[in-house]
């Protein structure tokens, strides 16, 4: 139950992108149509899930053992770093589509703050490496679901007659406050 509760406080209560403002930058960047939307998602959420289980191990047997703690940030971004790579080079040979369709947020993924935030998020909280990893996908999902939501929102916007000042990404970030007030609803579900 406890799981349970943790992915839904995850994915719809303190949601990484409307809730805590974490990734940002891909949220706004890539979410103009849902195909895009999704490949984004998918790999922020594999990378975030690795990233997480390296950087809970670093910490645990490397960092904290030889009381260097105060090289974490550095840790964590090198892996993440490393991570990303393989992932763009995997899309890039089997999926060229998709990685096309993602262009520059594909790389921007190593200083994409939700992944970083996530891997210094569960050392925050002390969590064990299968609950850190558990919160990493639920947290990612949330990730997935902001992006996916918007994407269909703006290919809906995309049709309608807008005012010139409103097009684009003006419009986009009054969609993103409207969607994190939304968001705030689900608070009451969990304590």
């Amino acid at each position: 139950m406890d799981y349970f509760l943790m992915f839904i406080g995850a994915v719809f209560v303190n949601n990484i992108v409307l809730a805590q403002f974490l990734g940002q930058c891909p949220y706004i960047g890539c979410s103009k149509e849902k195909s895009v939307s999704i490949g984004m998602g998918a790999a922020v959420c594999f990378v975030a899930v690795l990233a997480t289980g390296i950087t809970w191990l670093c910490q645990k047997y490397l960092l904290n053992p030889f009381d260097l703690g105060y090289l974490q940030t550095m840790v964590f971004i090198l892996v993440i770093a490393a991570l990303v790579q393989f992932v763009e080079m995997f899309l890039k040979k089997m999926i060229p589509p998709l990685y096309k369709s993602l262009g520059i947020f594909l790389p921007l993924i190593t200083t994409n703050c939700c992944v970083l935030g996530l891997a210094i998020l569960v050392q925050r909280e002390e969590f064990d490496l299968l609950t850190s990893l558990f919160y990493s996908f639920s947290a990612s999902v949330g990730f997935m679901l902001a992006l996916i939501l918007m994407a269909g929102i703006r290919e809906r916007l995309a049709l309608c007659a807008t005012p010139r000042a409103l097009q684009g990404t003006s419009l986009g970030l009054i969609m993103a406050g409207l969607m994190s007030l939304c968001f705030m609803a689900f608070k009451g579900m969990i304590q």
